[in-house]
Formats: structure tokens, C-alpha cells, sequence
């Protein structure tokens, strides 16, 4: 339960009572997934910046689904995911509240009242057509208007963004993700889909069959796609390098049954074990195999390899910014 501040952002978590200085400029909502229709809103609060308003970030935690459900449902982001997203979006303030049986039967009027304009001192709204809070999710985007004159704030209505005219939404990301569309779950996104966290040490085998890999374990609530190898980038310590991630069991080599993330980082050499990396997943190659014999599944790692390269140089020709730029 905390203020903490990041390099540039500061984030209030675990705190049902908070103030913040100054007017602000908020934006409502679950962030599940950074998708092209959040972009939108964000930007809308980052114009606000220049008449001194400082951007808000207003969302929850737990995640409302996992919450409500009583179950993990996996997601998009995970939290550190979100606060990253965030910061480099240039967003000042982030607010995680906290998400109980209490603060769930909130009236949305109390919560405009009390949370939007007493605690965060919001001049400027902007909201989207399905935004929700309060009890049962009874608020939304017409309550905003009408308290507006009251409590004195403008709302903005942020239009949906749609895409192969379908609206752009979590929903739609999410069925991407887990039917392995890599491709356009980065056109949803704005940006390659991102699985991150520490590196840690495997079974070396990689190493052995001259072929090193790292590893992730991803957390439980991160929703992946299918099991399989897939094209990627990985960020790690302020470099990127081109990749060829296994997501999967390895069931070649462990009987563990154990999902990991294995990515074979090209023109890299060292130890990183220990430090925080972003793997960007760009577009399925073949599902995950079990070999008979470790020689075959070096055999297929040097072809995967091999197609790798020739995957990389078409991705980085066809791509206007550098790399660097697409993952931002």
C-alpha cells in the first residue's frame, strides 16, 4: 500500500484514500493490453499536459475478471507490463486501486464524486463508449456528461478505433494472441506482443548442441499463444537482438509438463541470467515437436535458425522505423 514514483511516473497502489496536487487530466479503465483504441485515450491526455494538467491513469487491481470470477483469467499485460507501457507512454500518474467486495459496490456518482474529482482533481475525462465503474458497472460515459456541469469537467467521448471493420478491443486481441496471428495481434497493438520477465537458468542443453538459449517462466495470469516456435525480438538491458523463441514444455528433453518461454538470441554472446528481458513474439513458425534424439532437435534448431535470418532480414526490410521504434 504505497506512493511510489518511477523515473518519470508515479504510481498510487493499494490506497482507497489518495490526493494528488494539481488539475488532471483521467482516463477509466481495465488497460487490458495496450491495444490501438487505448493509444487513442492516452493521447488525449497527454494533449491535456500542455494546459498543466497532469496525464492519469485510473484502473484496478486485481484485474476486475480474476476478481469477479474468483479464478485466474489470463491477460494481455501483466502488471509490470502495464506500468512500462505507461511510463513510456508519458503518462504522470498511474492509479492502481484496489478492487474489493467493499470498493466494488461503490455508487458511480460516489465514485465521480469522491475518487475523480475529490481525490484526483479530474478537469478533463476522456471516455470511451463502453467505459464502466461503479456498482455493477452501472456508470458510464452518459453519467460522466451529465455530473459534468456539476463538478465542473469536460468529457471527452473517445470514438472506437476499428480495424478489417471490426472494433478494436481486448477481446478481439486476445482471440488473435491465442489463435497464434502474431502479425495481427501486432497491427491490434500498435507493436509486437510482449511476454517479459526474468531470465533464468535451464538445462544448458542449448549450450551443449552449440545453439545457447535463454529462458522465461512467465507468470500465470499472461495469456500466451499456442505452443509452438515462433519469430521474435528480445529486448534486454537497453539492446535488441533478433530471436527464435520456443513457447512450450520442451518435451524433447523434460517431462515436466512446465510452460516456458527458450529464445535462441542471434549475434549475442554473455550472461544475462538474472535480468529482466522483453521477448516480442512477430509471427508463428511451426508447432513444438518431440524429437526422438537430441541430434534431431539440433538438426531442426539449426533450420529454424537458418529461416530465422532470412525471416529477420524481410521483417527489418519491410519495417519503415528501426526496431527499437516498433517496439515502443
Amino acid at each position: 500500500m504505497s506512493q511510489h514514483a518511477t523515473i518519470n511516473m508515479q504510481i498510487i497502489e493499494g490506497l482507497r484514500e489518495f490526493h494528488i496536487e494539481g488539475e488532471s487530466a483521467v482516463a477509466i479503465g481495465k488497460f487490458d493490453g495496450i491495444h490501438l483504441g487505448h493509444r487513442q485515450l492516452i493521447r488525449e491526455l497527454l494533449a491535456q499536459k500542455e494546459n498543466g494538467r497532469r496525464a492519469v491513469i485510473f484502473t484496478f487491481d486485481p484485474e476486475p475478471a480474476s476478481f469477479f470470477s474468483g479464478k485466474i483469467i489470463p491477460g494481455l499485460s501483466t502488471r509490470e507490463e502495464k506500468r512500462k507501457l505507461f511510463e513510456e507512454s508519458g503518462i504522470d500518474i498511474l492509479v492502481e486501486y484496489p478492487l474489493t467486495q467493499e470498493t466494488a459496490k461503490m455508487e458511480p456518482e460516489k465514485f465521480i464524486s469522491d475518487i475523480l474529482v475529490g481525490m484526483l482533481h479530474a478537469v478533463f475525462i476522456a471516455a470511451g463508449t463502453d467505459v464502466s465503474y461503479g456498482n455493477a458497472g452501472r456508470g458510464d460515459y452518459r453519467l460522466l456528461q451529465r455530473l459534468s456541469t456539476q463538478y465542473r469537467y469536460e468529457v471527452q467521448l473517445i470514438g472506437k478505433v476499428s480495424m478489417n471493420r471490426r472494433e478494436i478491443s481486448s477481446t478481439y486481441v486476445r482471440a488473435e494472441v491465442a489463435s497464434g496471428h502474431m502479425e495481427m495481434a501486432e497491427k491490434l497493438l500498435g507493436m509486437p506482443y510482449c511476454v517479459s520477465g526474468i531470465i533464468e537458468h535451464g538445462r544448458h542443453l542449448g549450450h551443449t548442441i552449440g545453439i545457447p538459449t535463454i529462458n522465461l517462466i512467465p507468470p500465470d495470469n499472461k495469456l500466451l499463444p499456442p505452443n509452438g516456435v515462433y519469430y521474435s525480438l528480445v529486448k534486454v538491458e537497453g539492446k535488441t537482438y533478433r530471436g527464435m523463441t520456443n513457447i512450450g514444455c520442451k518435451p524433447t528433453v523434460t517431462d515436466e509438463g512446465k510452460i516456458g518461454v527458450e529464445t535462441y538470441l542471434y549475434d549475442f554472446s554473455g550472461d544475462i541470467y538474472g535480468h529482466y528481458a522483453e521477448v516480442f513474439l512477430l509471427a508463428y513458425r511451426r508447432t513444438e515437436k518431440h524429437f526422438k534424439t537430441v541430434a534431431e532437435l539440433q538438426a531442426q534448431m539449426e533450420k529454424d535458425v537458418a529461416d530465422g535470418t532470412l525471416f529477420h532480414q524481410e521483417y527489418q526490410k519491410n519495417t519503415l522505423q528501426n526496431t527499437d521504434a516498433v517496439i515502443k
